[in-house]
């Protein structure tokens, strides 16, 4: 499938097109994906992301807001595998993931901050579907999130 570049793409929607200043690590087997934003909010328990993935995505990203913390992995090998299996176009995580080797195998596009090997615990906590911020970019729920080498840029449903 051929994607226009997320580069191209801000030269096209300069002013109304939304960049992440994240940098994130390509740690998927696509590194070029893109789709409708859904979201998770967490902190170092990935419960309702294993429940969410477990769901169709019929070609959506889930955008999780780990906060940041590099403590425990909020996707593994086993959530991504369901993710593929869903039909999700990939995950963008502020916060870990683990399982990298077997991550870059997979036809799913998964940036990260970072790896780490332990597992998340397990409260049943999270927040599913509301605005999540982080880079300097909201990203709301039904925006279409866009991702390359390059970077993360989101456009507004409206837009």
């Amino acid at each position: 499938m051929s994607q226009i570049s997320v580069a191209d793409l801000c030269d096209q929607h300069e002013g109304t097109i939304e960049v992440c200043e994240t940098q994130f690590r390509d740690l998927g087997g696509k590194i070029a994906f893109s789709g409708p934003i859904r979201t998770v909010r967490c902190h170092e328990d990935n419960s309702v992301v294993k429940a969410t993935l477990a769901t169709p995505g019929q070609g959506c990203v889930l955008v999780v807001d780990g906060g940041g913390s590099l403590h425990r992995a909020l996707v593994g090998d086993m959530l991504a595998a369901d993710g593929v299996k869903n039909g999700w176009a990939g995950v963008v995580v502020f916060g870990a993931v683990r399982d990298a080797a077997v991550l870059a195998t997979l036809d799913l596009g998964v940036k990260a901050l970072g790896t780490n090997p332990m597992r998340s615990v397990k409260r049943g906590d999270g927040d599913l579907d509301v605005p999540v911020a982080f880079g300097g970019v909201i990203f709301t729920p039904g925006d279409t999130l866009f991702a390359d080498q390059d970077g993360v840029a989101v456009l507004a449903a409206d837009a």
